[in-house]
């Protein structure tokens, strides 16, 4: 079978017209080039050069193969210069529900820089996105940090930004004791399955709050929603995008200090390649300002 160093010296030998001249061009010796080339005919069965003393020619046959092998040549030029790190092609991002919106203006911005970019976004709960990194599904994913700090060794994390956890009332409520608040208000639980929400309980044994159970539910827009329309409070945490501290139907306050925090990073797969992609996604997250925002 030919090789591909068969092929580069070929097409050195083929466009020069000499032993000797294409033994300079690939660092070889006339000798050596000799060889591969003999080696080459062997391999395809045919006579590719016309030998009269020092002088060479290409046969029919050589000039027949001489377009192909110039072509496998430039498609592995094109290989060798685009590698993963190349800032095109499809590339799929995934993120928790409450941070695609603050990951959706990272990605314009990264499109608006890269245009030949084909990114397609996906949401899904932190546990489901860790496994379709890891299986490939997804390139990287926006997730909530795990309480036990445990990740598979397949995959790789990067702390993109940390969110405290704080007391969300209506501007109705003008008491300013969170137990007082908790005890005489329906407090509206963010889901006790997924990440976000078990650091929500984190938040309140660590104040040593007790709350009135009301509603559970996995979405925190509809729970802000709710909490606007005085229906109860909540304990969210402070998200990066949105006007909640300027919320002129909410209260956000703190319920312990330090306040416990939800902490998002960027999963990736260990071995990937697309190093500058994942960089210019982090870097875009952690300078978007800190807003207090749904």
């Amino acid at each position: 079978m030919p090789t591909l160093r068969m092929l580069k010296t070929f097409h050195a030998v083929a466009r020069s017209g000499s032993f000797a001249a294409a033994a300079d061009e690939v660092a070889l010796t006339q000798a050596a080039v000799s060889l591969q080339m003999r080696g080459l005919e062997e391999a395809l069965g045919r006579q590719l050069f016309d030998r009269r003393g020092r002088q060479i020619a290409l046969t029919q046959h050589g000039h027949a193969i001489r377009p192909k092998v110039e072509q496998i040549l430039q498609l592995l030029a094109e290989l060798e210069a685009k590698p993963m790190e190349a800032m095109e092609g499809p590339v799929t991002i995934g993120a928790v529900v409450s941070v695609i919106g603050a990951l959706s203006l990272a990605v314009a911005r990264l499109k608006a820089a890269h245009p030949r970019l084909d990114v397609r976004l996906v949401s899904a709960r932190s546990d489901e996105l860790a496994t379709m990194v890891q299986a490939g599904e997804v390139d990287v994913a926006a997730v909530v940090a795990r309480a036990d700090q445990k990740l598979p060794e397949a995959l790789k994390w990067t702390t993109l930004y940390s969110e405290p956890m704080m007391l969300v009332t209506s501007r109705d409520v003008v008491d300013n004791d969170p137990q007082r608040i908790l005890r005489t208000h329906g407090f509206l639980r963010f889901d006790r399955r997924v990440r976000t929400g078990q650091v929500v309980e984190q938040a309140l044994q660590k104040a040593g709050l007790v709350v009135t159970e009301y509603l559970e539910l996995n979405s925190i827009e509809t729970i802000v929603a709710l909490v606007r329309e005085r229906v109860g409070v909540a304990v969210l945490p402070l998200l990066i995008r949105g006007n909640w501290l300027s919320d002129p139907l909410l209260n956000v306050m703190p319920i312990s200090n330090p306040p416990t925090l939800r902490t998002v990073g960027m999963v990736q797969r260990a071995s990937d390649d697309r190093k500058a992609l994942t960089s210019e996604i982090v870097d875009s997250l952690q300078a978007m300002p800190r807003t207090g925002a749904a």
